[in-house]
């Protein structure tokens, strides 16, 4: 039960510092930014990638680690499956932004161009992020059990 209590409590401070995160950097990207804006956003998003790989390895306890409700309970969900499929969308989705706030970072005043894809990938990101809860409410209920 404590075991239960710990994990179910790392996994939403992990959603909400993933959010935290998503938003901070949606908030702080302009369309052009010096290379240290750029450097304080990829920290942001280096927070945001411990979150989500350490939501996914307390996911993946949760799920098969015979910890509080057996693993056929999400095995068998529908709605479970198309949850962990928007997470790894949203994983996707980061890759690019990423690779541009890492390449581009630095200590310099000089201005980079930050391309609208990066704008519209986050943005997109936030909205698949926002469903995850509404699944996640969904299926704690039962719904979308088949076994």
């Amino acid at each position: 039960m404590t075991a239960e209590i710990i994990l179910r409590y790392v996994h939403f401070i992990s959603i909400f510092t993933i959010v935290g995160a998503l938003v901070s950097e949606h908030l702080l990207l302009k369309k052009e930014m010096t290379r240290v804006e750029i450097k304080r956003l990829s920290k942001i998003d280096a927070i945001y990638g411990l979150a989500a790989f350490t939501l996914l390895g307390v996911g993946l306890t949760l799920w098969f680690g015979n910890v509080g409700k057996p693993s056929q309970y999400y095995s068998q969900n529908w709605i479970f499956h198309f949850k962990i499929s928007l997470f790894a969308t949203i994983g996707l989705l980061s890759v690019y932004p990423t690779i541009f706030f890492l390449k581009n970072r630095g200590d310099q005043q000089v201005l980079v161009h930050v391309p609208p894809l990066v704008f519209w990938m986050l943005r997109l990101e936030l909205v698949l992020l926002f469903i995850i809860p509404l699944l996640a409410g969904l299926m704690s209920r039962g719904v979308g059990f088949f076994g």
